[in-house]
């Protein structure tokens, strides 16, 4: 089986011109010759912001770009034909496609209601500072554009737990609604953060549990998706997509990849929630995007010994998907936190090329960020995913001794000819470090494929090689009779 390689299949400013599942149609193809064996997309049904809506303020699960709401039929990404034509064209490529839900918060409602709410401190959710009052409140969602069709439920306050503003007194504060109190199995940030943004999903009410696993079986059942990425988890109780995603698998008939965003530092906070999960949840490995980020600021004073210490990647690889940046990551976003371009190949190989985590490519660095004037990556990232693809097999033995220059091998296995491989890299100056790949290898030629340094390395009889990188970069040994068929694969 080919190593997963997860392409996240969106950045936040793209053109909300309805053409994007359109443009990912056209690029099924490119994308499995690059080696995305899975792809992420984004939120696909309808947000408060019609066709300007990103995905992430979701107004109705079941418009999933048919119906004029909104002010628009289309979704920024496209009509319901155009999504459904996507993922029967990406999985035709062997690309399983998964897709992005949001079930912490719905907003723009259709009308308001009277009900009564006590006002908490932003900064500590358990503090209120009044007493219940009646407050205004946009929570009634009718959905007048769809007239029914698929679902007739009606949302109301009964289905959350609380609001940001408060219509009547045009007040933004945050409200919790008479007698529903805080979900206590979420993140304890802001002493509890179970409420994020727009009408708070209540996890506690049979009804919004009921319509939320209804709108699952439709969904399921009409995409056929092979897996999920779960925005907000930490916002969210932390048990609660068990029997939900139980349900997708039965339906299914097959296992589901699934991923939460739980975006925090702390890893014991992360692992907490992978085993209250009921280990269904694989997590985003935010402590070793932090790394990358910390390592490509830091002028070359990072350690790079220290770079999977305190990571998902180390402590449950299984559950761990790695990233180097994400729409959320990105500039001009709430959680900015780019990874200078010196630094991508570096962490791109972290993540492509060792065994640990599954993962992902940001649509960003593989394409580029036109809006921001960012360039793609470019060939160094093809040919990474390529070598993944093609090389990245046998046991693995990390040389991570020098604060400043750490390698790896990877042995390789009869059953992918030539694989196997030596990456050694350095956030400082050129360097060298001997390594062993495998008794295999004994006699052949490595070099360079990337291009960075010109010498070729003969490995010894034992499969030991000193293998050299120039200041500042990374070089990837592997066999030199696969790189013309590599470098040439990217052509086609």
């Amino acid at each position: 089986m080919n190593n997963r390689t997860i392409l996240q299949g969106f950045e936040w400013y793209l053109p909300a011109d309805g053409q994007h599942w359109k443009r990912l149609t056209e690029l099924a193809e490119v994308l499995h010759k690059k080696g995305i064996n899975g792809i992420w997309l984004p939120p696909a049904y309808k947000g408060a912001q019609g066709l300007e809506d990103v995905g992430y303020a979701p107004y109705d699960l079941y418009d999933l770009g048919e119906f004029d709401q909104k002010g628009t039929v289309s979704t920024k990404y496209g009509t319901i034909e155009d999504y459904l034509t996507c993922i029967k064209t990406l999985k035709k490529e062997g690309i399983e496609v998964y897709g992005d839900i949001v079930f912490d918060h719905f907003m723009g409602a259709d009308e308001e209601e009277r009900v009564s709410a006590v006002k908490y401190r932003s900064d500590n959710r358990n503090e209120a500072v009044s007493g219940e009052e009646e407050i205004l409140a946009w929570t009634k969602f009718t959905f007048p554009g769809r007239n029914r069709k698929y679902n007739e439920y009606t949302w109301s306050w009964r289905n959350f737990s609380g609001v940001d503003f408060d219509d009547r007194r045009k007040d933004h504060g945050i409200f919790n609604f008479e007698g529903k109190g805080w979900d206590t199995e979420v993140d304890s940030e802001n002493g509890n953060y179970d409420y994020l943004m727009g009408c708070n999903l209540d996890m506690e009410y049979p009804e919004t549990v009921d319509q939320l696993n209804k709108w699952g079986q439709w969904y399921q059942a009409l995409t056929d998706i092979d897996g999920y990425r779960l925005d907000a988890v930490k916002h969210i109780q932390f048990n609660y997509f068990v029997d939900w995603l139980l349900n997708r698998r039965k339906e299914k008939g097959s296992d589901l990849f699934v991923v939460g965003e739980y975006w925090n530092g702390e890893l014991e906070k992360l692992t907490n929630y992978i085993d209250s999960s009921g280990t269904l949840i694989s997590l985003f490995d935010v402590p070793l995007h932090y790394h990358f980020y910390e390592a490509a600021h830091s002028n070359g004073q990072y350690d790079m010994r220290n770079i999977f210490e305190g990571t998902l990647a180390k402590e449950r690889p299984e559950w761990a998907v790695t990233f180097v940046d994400n729409h959320d990551t990105q500039k001009g976003q709430s959680l900015e936190s780019w990874v200078d371009g010196w630094f991508k190949v570096h962490a791109y190989a972290l993540i492509l090329l060792r065994k640990a985590g599954t993962p992902v490519v940001f649509w960003g660095d593989m394409f580029g960020i036109p809006s921001q004037d960012v360039a793609a990556v470019g060939k160094d990232l093809e040919l990474l995913l390529k070598i993944r693809e093609r090389l990245a097999y046998g046991n693995e033995m990390s040389y991570f001794d020098d604060p400043n220059v750490i390698g790896w091998v990877r042995t390789g296995t009869f059953d992918w000819e030539k694989s196997g491989y030596a990456v050694i890299m350095t956030n400082a100056q050129a360097s060298e470090k001997t390594m062993t790949i495998s008794a295999v290898h004994a006699g052949k030629v490595f070099v360079d494929i990337l291009g960075n340094h010109p010498t070729k390395v003969v490995l010894d009889e034992t499969g030991a090689g000193t293998f050299p990188v120039n200041g500042g970069e990374v070089s990837v040994y592997v066999n030199e009779e696969i790189v013309d068929q590599l470098c040439k694969s990217l052509d086609e």
